[in-house]
């Protein structure tokens, strides 16, 4: 039995279809089935279920998928691992981010580590802070920066990048919360860090708000505001990116929304992403 063996019984798997496989493997497809087949007498069992729509796998083939896919990951990460001795970081790195974050310095990180490591692939993921804490926890993300009201699940450890004050853009001046929650109100959207802050005290305070309009992008809420459509309930900060020409109210009581970068504590985490986290952590 040999690697590409069970390289071919992944692809087949995954893409269903042998000519799909091929494809993606840059390969003949005449090879790819005749390794297939190679393994199959060496196993004496048939894994694959041919048919004019495609492959399917047998129970025998089912059974040593798990296998196929462990042996090829252990093969990868003794490859990682010599290359992190030698100083040569390869692989791969998921970083996340949140919409409402457009303002931090990512790019200039990244950036600086594609330099650095030119054989890193950096794959960027964009979700509400809830979906990329969700992704550190099942170990999709390695990397996220997220907006923060609460604590970070377990597992999960962070650095503070900024820590802001949630504002009104569209108030003629400080405004209690009691009052801000009987005007049409706009937030960013459920699950982002400044959303969190906004619920968390509402909820304290016994509140209900309409929430009349939300959105992802900062920006977009504070033109709105600046249009008269509402009140917009947003980070300090991403008032000052917007570059507009309004005076952020102060709401009382104080909210506040933190910026985090987090990542797992004792997650499998390859020589890349423990790369780019001491670089990010450094920065």
């Amino acid at each position: 039995m040999e690697l590409r063996h069970l390289r071919y019984l992944v692809a087949v798997a995954e893409e269903g279809t042998v000519t799909a496989a091929a494809a993606r493997l840059h390969v003949a497809q005449p090879g790819v089935s005749a390794q297939l087949r190679q393994l199959e007498r060496e196993l004496g069992e048939p894994l694959l279920v041919r048919s004019a729509q495609g492959v399917a796998l047998t129970e025998a083939g089912a059974a040593v998928l798990p296998f196929a896919h462990a042996a090829l990951a252990a093969v990868e990460g003794a490859r990682l691992a010599v290359d992190e001795l030698k100083g040569l970081v390869r692989g791969r790195v998921v970083v996340g981010m949140a919409p409402s974050l457009a303002a931090t310095d990512l790019p200039e990180l990244l950036a600086e580590f594609r330099a650095a490591h030119p054989h890193v692939e950096v794959v960027l993921r964009e979700g509400t802070s809830a979906e990329l804490l969700s992704g550190l926890v099942g170990g999709t993300v390695d990397l996220a920066w997220v907006g923060v009201a609460e604590e970070l699940p377990a597992g999960i450890e962070s650095r503070a990048v900024t820590d802001q004050v949630l504002v009104a853009v569209g108030s003629a001046g400080p405004v209690e919360l009691a009052d801000l929650v009987r005007r049409p109100v706009m937030c960013m959207a459920a699950g982002s860090g400044p959303r969190a802050a906004f619920d968390l005290a509402c909820a304290r305070a016994g509140l209900r708000p309409t929430v009349a309009f939300e959105a992802g992008d900062p920006l977009l809420l504070a033109r709105l505001a600046a249009r008269g459509l509402g009140v917009a309930v947003l980070p300090a900060g991403a008032v000052r990116a917007a570059g507009l020409e309004l005076e952020p109210a102060p709401i009382v009581p104080e909210m506040r929304s933190r910026i985090l970068l987090a990542w797992r504590g004792a997650g499998p985490n390859g020589p890349a992403a423990r790369a780019l986290i001491a670089r990010a952590a450094r920065s």
